[in-house]
Parts: structure tokens; sequence; C-alpha cells
């Protein structure tokens, strides 16, 4: 697992990330490899498996989670006591389908922050080049409890 998923708090069977390509000021890019034997594959369309559009989203959440640490902690923010969560989801739009065995890449845009909402948006490629999502979507950093 890349050193950089690790500043997440999610693990198999429920993390969307398998490495961060590039961290960059403004955003990251990581990939994710869908392993045909992903347990969700059974009942999501069995005979025809497409990866659910909600963990695509998921998948762009989690890329942006690691990047808001990065940035944070560079800003001399203290995080340890932080998660982030997920505040709102906005044009989200579902253009072709991922399947088993499939690499996709993961684009986020980091656009500004109020507070501690992150405002933010994404979008997750096929190997081919092919668009699968876009969407934007807003992180709020809450308090552990």
């Amino acid at each position: 697992m890349d050193e950089l998923v690790k500043t997440i708090p999610h693990r198999p069977p429920f993390l969307f990330v398998d490495k961060v390509v590039e961290l960059r000021e403004d955003g990251v890019t990581a990939q994710r490899t869908l392993r045909e034997d992903e347990a969700y594959f059974a009942g999501h369309y069995p005979g025809n498996p497409i990866m659910p559009g909600v963990l695509l989203c998921e998948s762009t959440f989690q890329a942006s989670a690691i990047f808001l640490n990065k940035k944070l902690e560079a800003d001399g923010i203290d995080i340890a006591t932080r998660t982030p969560i997920l505040s709102r989801i906005t044009d989200a739009k579902f253009k072709n389908m991922v399947r088993p065995g499939e690499t996709f890449t993961i684009d986020v845009t980091y656009e500004k922050s109020m507070a501690d909402f992150h405002f933010l948006r994404g979008s997750v490629k096929r190997g081919d080049g092919k668009t699968a999502l876009v969407l934007s979507f807003v992180l709020a950093l809450v308090e552990q409890a």
C-alpha cells in the first residue's frame, strides 16, 4: 500500500485508492485497480459486473482526504484529531462504466475553503482514457469524538 494512502482512516475492504500518482499544490492524482474478486461484484449486476457509481464517488473522496491531510499538514494545521467527512455532492455525472480488471485514475482539484469546509471537484477516468465520473463535492474536517 502506498505510504500516502495510509494517511486516511480507510482500510480494506473499504479502501478505493491503491496509490498516489501525483500530489500537487492544487490537488492529487491517484489510481485504483479493480480486482475481480471484490465482494460487491457478486451482487452488482451478476454476470455483467460494474463498479457501483457510489464507490467511484467514494474513491474521489478518499483521494481528496489524502490531499487535504497533506495540504493542511504543510499549512501547519494539526489534523491528528480531525476526520474528513463528506458534507455535499453536486453535479455528479456518470458517463461510462468501470469493470473488474480495469485500472482507473482519480483526479481531484482543490477549489477553495471556508472555515473547515473544503470545496473540491473530481473525475474518474478508465484505463482507455474515457471519463467515467465527474463531480463536485465538499469535505468538512470535524473533531473526533
